[in-house]
Parts: C-alpha cells; sequence; structure tokens
C-alpha cells in the first residue's frame, strides 16, 4: 500500500558534514542546542522519525524540522535563524572559539580569564565578552573545588562521626565546639591567612586561622 502524506526526505551525510557534526557534539558545552540538533541529524540516517523521537526523547516535529534543515541548508540550516537588528560583528566561529578558550585554558600567571584580558587575547571588545559570557552562563572567577581540612586529627574526628551514625552508642550524648567566632578573615593585612593552591584547574582556597580546634566528645 502506498504511504500517505508527504515524501520524507532522506539525510545523506559527507564524511566531511560526518565530521562536523561530530564535532558539533562534542562541543555541548559551547552550545547545547546545536549540538543535540546534530545528534539528531547523524541519528536519521539510519532511523524513522519516530525512532529518533523516542531515543533522543524530544518529539516527532523536532526531529522532522532539524532533518528538513539539513537536508535543505546542509550545516548551516543548524544555526538559529538571524533576528531583526544590527548586523552582526562576530562570527559563531569566533564565539566558539572565545567560550572553549574561556572553559579549557587559563592566562599566564592567573587563575582565571578576565573580560580584559580574554578580550585582548579574542581580538574582541571587553563588553562583548561579557556579553557572550551572560549569554551562555559562564563564569570563570568561580570554580568547584574543595580542600581538606589541615587538623592533624581530622581523621580520628572523621572516624567518631562515622561511627556515631554507624554504631550508635545507647544513651549517647554528643557535644561539638565550633570556634567560627574567633575565625578571622582573609584579607591581604591578616598575615595568618594562607592562599593554598585548590582544583588542578589552577582554583584557589583560603585556610582560616582559628583560636583553637574543633573538638569532638562523646
Amino acid at each position: 500500500m502506498a504511504k500517505i502524506g508527504r515524501p520524507r526526505a532522506e539525510v545523506v551525510v559527507t564524511d566531511e558534514e560526518g565530521a562536523a557534526l561530530a564535532r558539533l557534539i562534542k562541543r555541548v558545552r559551547v552550545n547545547r542546542a546545536v549540538a543535540f540538533r546534530a545528534r539528531i541529524v547523524l541519528a536519521c540516517i539510519d532511523d524513522s522519525d519516530t525512532a529518533v523521537a523516542r531515543r533522543l526523547r524530544t518529539t516527532k516535529t523536532t526531529v522532522a524540522k532539524w532533518r528538513s534543515q539539513f537536508v535543505e541548508h546542509r550545516l548551516a540550516g543548524l544555526y538559529d535563524e538571524l533576528r531583526v537588528g544590527a548586523p552582526r560583528t562576530i562570527s559563531d566561529e569566533q564565539v566558539e572559539a572565545l567560550i572553549v578558550k574561556t572553559l579549557e585554558t587559563t592566562p599566564a600567571g592567573e587563575t582565571h580569564w578576565s573580560t580584559r584580558s580574554m578580550a585582548k587575547a579574542a581580538g574582541v571588545s571587553h563588553t562583548m565578552v561579557g556579553r557572550i559570557w551572560r549569554t551562555f552562563r559562564l563564569q570563570p572567577h568561580r570554580t568547584e573545588s574543595f580542600k581538606l581540612s589541615p587538623d592533624p586529627q581530622l581523621v580520628e574526628k572523621i572516624r567518631d562521626v562515622v561511627g556515631l551514625y554507624v554504631a550508635p552508642p545507647a544513651n549517647a550524648v554528643v557535644f561539638s565546639v565550633d570556634e567560627s567566632r574567633r575565625s578571622r578573615r582573609c584579607n591581604g593585612r591578616n598575615r595568618s591567612c594562607r592562599w593554598t593552591s585548590g582544583s588542578p584547574g589552577g582554583g584557589r582556597t583560603i585556610t582560616f586561622a582559628t583560636g583553637r580546634s574543633t573538638s569532638l566528645r562523646r
């Protein structure tokens, strides 16, 4: 029986286009929407729109849209159309390169990029760098790291705390003394504070000086 409806345009991808689509998928942190569209196109080579929509957890309409966009406009069809307004002064490739540099590199002698240092390295204005960072919610000055306590009794205290949860004794009373009020804020005038290396990516953490260590009695 003949199929009813508009014929489905087959997706044919060259080796060069396949490599470009694979690169877009790997750059998911740079442009999540384009990376997802590239996944749709590659999936449509062998599967139907319904199967692709089910596998990628999207709608059949979305799959059909980006498959048709690729068939008609090739790689350029995966990007959003230009909106009404002033012409763009920076290309998609420049935006991608700037974001990759922000996420994967650091300036010499510094822990993170600033808008002005990135603007100088990328050859754009610092306002453009700030606009791109806000658009993609990038905050180079914020790092995700942790720091172990320098307390020489740290291991014993951890064992005490964990032991109370694993095998709590009968009628136990726990007193925890935290003298955080005696800690001093780290600044340029306080010599008792130290900046120490944090994550391998170059993040830093602060070591606060306290009057006495936290104690735990059981």
